[in-house]
């Protein structure tokens, strides 16, 4: 079913029930909407693009931080029949005029925090851009752009009468760039209908659930755990601003009973209980029944303190990537919590296997890369026939992450392939000094990078930020790290943030270019 027509028939069915809520706790704001308006909005932005002029397969570009509108107008656009091309609101000018030249965009719906940013680059835009639809003040709209509430003036609130099929392009996402350029990945209305069953059958979704949104809705990630909620008409809250606070209070006063949480949200949580600077008594949260993570490895001793203070909550990890239609493709599953540390089994519908650089499958307990195939998977790399054929083969995604599989089936992530440290011919993987380093109770965060060695190539570096108030020197850290294997640890230490996107994976290059020329080679 495209998931237009599942838009409508929760109109039908729960019209007049609550869809969405914003809560904007720094503004005290919040607001809500019903399925009828939800659909309502949606079908009045599809009639609107109809007469503006775009047609089935054109590409309309969305750059919105996430709002109660949000939704509405992605729905809107694949009401339309064009392709939606939700972009990364962090990306620079130079960087959003990169993917509407390679989408090809006719139409640029933005918001009121990117007008500068807009303007700086828009002679570049114009290229291929012909309308502007401004969604915020009136006020602050920009002289090149029409504002939202006139763009649709004149539109019904009927969607236009395209023919969708299953295997119609539907959405082109970017690839979050940790590790090169954004690529541009583009998805059918089939991957989007499977994500919803996926979600939905993975997390047991009812229509009484309300999934709390935090992520970016840009990203695969957010949007792909709301489709469990979506698909049965359950409620969702769209939070801006995140503290630990504002995650109680709209979980406690919302009746919120599922939350997906990056790792950093999550271990912010704790600190603030542990400091006492959360109290729980204040809070209402016997309903929260979910609290599962996704897009970046979980040290699994956060999950054991997680577990201690909210004993009742359901646990899982999910491991996907925008190429397989966001998460999934494999997941740890409820009720696996001895595999914590895991990220876990094929997700429903999905197989995977482990090969070397030649393609052959490794033995059981060995790493190599992970590769999956399911009906998630891409079409393509929109433009890009190399990068395609690099990671489209025979029929299977290739992850570009390291994972190995244990005697009982589970999968271990190990690390990314371009974040594999080699040193004196021995491989390092991040990920698991990462996981040690996390686990002293003086660290909030940590990540493992090469620097250069004339002798050994490559030797691995720490960059540690520490729990507010806590104290640490490096060489307490290098006492402690005593007990991993000695080409293991780190040789160096440096005190400083862990720079993540807004998914919460770990920004790698960034760091490298900070740290890594500090000292051009280290005779060791």
């Amino acid at each position: 079913m495209i998931i237009t027509e599942i838009l409508a028939r929760n109109a039908r069915m729960y019209g007049k029930e609550t869809a969405l809520v914003e809560r904007e706790p720094e503004k005290r704001s919040r607001r809500e909407i019903t399925w009828n308006h939800f659909k309502e909005d949606a079908d009045t932005l599809a009639c609107a693009l109809a007469m503006a002029g775009v047609s089935k397969g054109d590409k309309v570009v969305q750059l919105m931080t996430n709002c109660l509108e949000w939704l509405p107008v992605y729905f809107g656009i694949l009401s339309s029949g064009a392709v939606a091309v939700p972009l990364n609101f962090r990306f620079t000018g130079e960087d959003i005029a990169l993917c509407c030249d390679i989408a090809e965009a006719k139409v640029f719906i933005f918001g009121p925090e990117f007008v500068e940013r807009i303007a700086k680059i828009k002679g570049s835009l114009d290229k291929t851009v012909g309308t502007y639809i401004f969604y915020g003040p009136k006020e602050a709209c920009p002289d090149f752009a029409i504002h939202a509430s006139l763009f649709v003036e004149k539109a019904q609130a009927r969607a236009p009468k395209v023919d969708l099929f299953l295997r119609d392009d539907a959405a082109i996402y970017f690839t979050s760039g940790t590790t090169g350029t954004p690529k541009a990945t583009l998805l059918n209305h089939r991957n989007l209908e499977f994500a919803c069953y996926l979600e939905n059958r993975h997390h047991n979704q009812t229509h009484e659930d309300n999934f709390l949104c935090i992520p970016p809705l840009y990203h695969t990630g957010a949007k792909m755990h709301w489709f469990g909620n979506f698909i049965v008409g359950a409620k969702a809250v769209i939070l801006k601003g995140v503290t630990s606070e504002w995650i109680l209070e709209a979980v406690s006063e919302e009746k919120v009973t599922i939350v997906w949480l990056l790792v950093p949200w999550a271990l912010d949580i704790l600190f603030a209980i542990e400091s006492g600077e959360v109290k729980l008594k204040n809070y209402e949260l016997d309903q929260w029944r979910l609290m599962h993570i996704g897009a970046q490895p979980v040290p699994p001793s956060l999950i054991k303190e997680w577990l201690n203070v909210f004993p009742h909550h359901q646990y899982d990890t999910n491991y996907g990537l925008t190429e397989s239609t966001g998460p999934g493709c494999v997941h740890l599953g409820l009720g696996n919590l001895h595999k914590v540390g895991s990220i876990g089994k094929p997700g429903f519908d999905w197989e995977y296997a482990i090969v070397d650089a030649e393609r052959n499958p490794v033995p059981q307990g060995s790493p190599g890369e992970l590769m999956v195939r399911g009906p998630g998977m891409m079409q393509e790399y929109y433009k890009n026939a190399q990068a395609t054929q690099e990671t489209l083969i025979n029929g299977w995604l290739a992850t570009g992450d390291v994972a190995k599989v244990d005697e009982d089936g589970f999968i271990w992530l190990v690390d990314r392939k371009k974040d594999v440290i080699i040193t004196g011919g021995e491989n390092i993987y991040p990920v698991e000094i990462e996981d040690f380093l996390q686990a002293h109770p003086d660290v909030a965060d940590a990540a493992v990078i090469g620097v250069p060695s004339l002798r050994l190539g490559e030797l691995p570096a720490a960059v540690v930020k520490l729990k507010p108030g806590r104290e640490l020197t490096k060489e307490q850290l290098a006492e402690y790290c005593q007990e991993l294997p000695r080409y293991k640890r780190p040789r160096r230490f440096f005190f400083g943030d862990v720079p993540r996107n807004p998914t919460g994976k770990i920004e790698k290059p960034k760091l490298r270019k900070q740290y890594a020329g500090i000292e051009k080679s280290f005779r060791v």
